[in-house]
């Protein structure tokens, strides 16, 4: 089962789509258990393409080969982020949609589809992953070395009043890939829809 996280970008700031697949194994006495999760799919969508535009290169992602209709998507609906939720449902892609609202809160809650989630744990998704060896990337993965960048910048900081961000664009770098990413591996986490499986060789 493959899973895509869209990190939408506005004027400054690029639209970013990960693609990963999530690796289940059958072990006996136990069923199907989580293995892995394998990024699969990285790029940022040029600065400037309108919303529309966006919306089409998803499709064309979807629709490539095993992914149609064996992958569901985690897009981030923050701020701008909901208009174009809609655009995402209105074409029909196939495949079960999510509603991200990144938050700065404590805890994760959802209505039907729709879900606020905090920043710290969408990270913290990657972070463990990582940590565990079971964050698996592609050989010749475009984008790879800005995505290593950003995650190597991110970080906390607090602010004077006492709130604290998350994110790596305060250390230079965009955090586009790293929210993309997140995105996917936060809905792998949450398993399979039912689709079915499959490979992916390439996009």
């Amino acid at each position: 089962m493959f899973y895509l996280g869209l990190d939408l970008g506005q004027r400054h700031d690029p639209t970013a789509i990960a693609v990963v697949e999530r690796i289940d194994l059958t072990r006996a006495g136990q069923g199907t258990v989580f293995h892995s999760v394998r990024v699969r799919h990285l790029e940022r969508v040029p600065l400037g393409t309108p919303y529309p535009g966006v919306v089409e290169r998803v499709r064309e992602i979807m629709r490539y080969g095993e992914l149609a209709r064996n992958c569901a998507l985690a897009v981030d609906a923050t701020g701008l982020g909901a208009p174009v939720v809609d655009m995402l449902r209105a074409a029909r892609l196939g495949c079960d949609i999510s509603a991200v609202t990144i938050t700065g809160g404590d805890r994760q809650h959802h209505t039907g589809t729709m879900w606020n989630v905090p920043k710290r744990d969408l990270l913290a998704v990657v972070h463990v992953l990582l940590e565990r060896g079971e964050l698996k990337l592609a050989r010749g993965l475009q984008e790879l070395g800005p995505l290593i960048r950003e995650l190597t910048d991110v970080r906390s900081t607090t602010a004077a009043s006492g709130r604290v961000r998350l994110g790596a664009d305060g250390c230079g770098e965009h955090d586009d890939l790293v929210i993309a990413l997140a995105l996917a591996c936060w809905r792998a986490k949450r398993g399979q829809i039912g689709f079915g499986t499959g490979r992916l060789t390439g996009i």
